[in-house]
């Protein structure tokens, strides 16, 4: 492998000279830079990133520690993320927490050693010393979805108390008067967030919501069914459940087919975190949808800001509902509300 000695001989130039040229230093002249890229590319040399690193303090590298890969919305976010990035000039290394805090604090370990230049972390949720030691240190970080209260680290992620008010209000308007949620662990931001707006959009319009409608799951497809299974051995079901992200909302529909009900002839189901397969299910799927290519594009820049010296912003987005017919909704001319299956 040919090495930048090589390309200095090559090039007829000091390695001094080459360096510069590498990095686009303005004391090269046309005439030396065009030399240099020459003989790189006759000898197919590249430049050896660990070494710059050291030289530079920068590896021009993000972490991403996300709560669980296998959840669509994470994906859709980690590859909006990298793509960003990739625009930016940045590399992004991922790690997939898997809901599991320790589990977050090995891969925040693990980027913090290969020297990134920034964290982006959706917390699995507090109880997790380490990313608490890193968000006080010296690693620029941004929270991303989720957050931790009190941690003095810029937050990007979407509001979704609006969505839900819609959301409640379009169930109330087609009849809807018995509503069930499906709620994410109380020790994650949205986790709580997402109940308590469900709770106070149901005191809008008076309606309660006793215990026995709601199902702790921890967004994982299997508390969906255990949490829906519940709800259908109540002496009176719900209306309509709703379940605060898209893999909950999957087990949920598993559990009503599984006692051969139709949704949503006689339970509707709706979704937070909207993803494509939802438009695919039959019926297809009324869901709250973050705007998550804005988010990551947001996250990346707050942390390359933090980075190179500028301010930061956190930021804040609204969630919106897209309403489909797996709760009553009449069939429209709309394509997004008609089953493919």
């Amino acid at each position: 492998m040919a090495g930048i000695k090589d390309v200095a001989a090559a090039a007829g130039l000091s390695v001094a000279t080459v360096s510069r040229a590498l990095n686009n230093h303005p004391s090269v002249s046309p005439e030396a830079r065009a030399r240099v890229l020459a003989a790189v590319d006759a000898l197919g040399y590249r430049p050896n990133a660990v070494a710059r690193s050291l030289r530079t303090d920068q590896t021009r590298t993000l972490g991403l520690v996300i709560s669980d890969v296998l959840n669509p919305y994470f994906t859709e976010l980690a590859r909006f993320v990298e793509e960003e990035a990739r625009a930016l000039g940045y590399s992004v290394i991922i790690g997939n927490a898997d809901e599991r805090p320790e589990l977050q604090d090995h891969h925040v370990r693990t980027l913090l050693d290969r020297r990134i230049d920034g964290l982006l972390v959706s917390p699995a949720d507090g109880r997790s010393p380490l990313t608490l030691d890193a968000a006080h240190g010296s690693t620029p970080m941004v929270f991303l979805d989720r957050w931790l209260p009190g941690v003095d680290v810029p937050v990007v992620r979407a509001d979704g108390r609006a969505a839900i008010r819609d959301l409640v209000a379009h169930l109330h308007g087609l009849g809807h008067r018995r509503l069930a949620i499906i709620a994410g662990p109380a020790a994650t931001t949205t986790g709580r967030e997402r109940v308590e707006a469900f709770r106070d959009a149901l005191r809008e319009h008076g309606l309660p919501l006793p215990d026995d409608r709601i199902g702790q799951g921890d967004f994982q497809a299997a508390s969906g069914r255990r949490a829906t299974e519940r709800f259908l051995d109540l002496p009176e079901r719900p209306d309509v459940v709703f379940a605060a992200d898209n893999l909950m909302a999957l087990g949920a529909l598993d559990a009503i087919r599984a006692r051969g009900l139709r949704v949503p002839e006689d339970i509707g189901l709706a979704a937070f975190d909207d993803i494509p397969w939802f438009v695919h299910t039959d019926p297809p799927l009324t869901a709250i949808a973050q705007p998550t290519a804005e988010l990551a594009r947001a996250a990346v820049r707050a942390l390359t800001d933090l980075i190179e010296g500028r301010p930061p912003q956190s930021v804040t987005l609204p969630a919106r509902l897209v309403v489909r017919r797996s709760c009553g909704e009449p069939l429209s001319n709309d394509p997004n509300q008609r089953s493919t299956v």
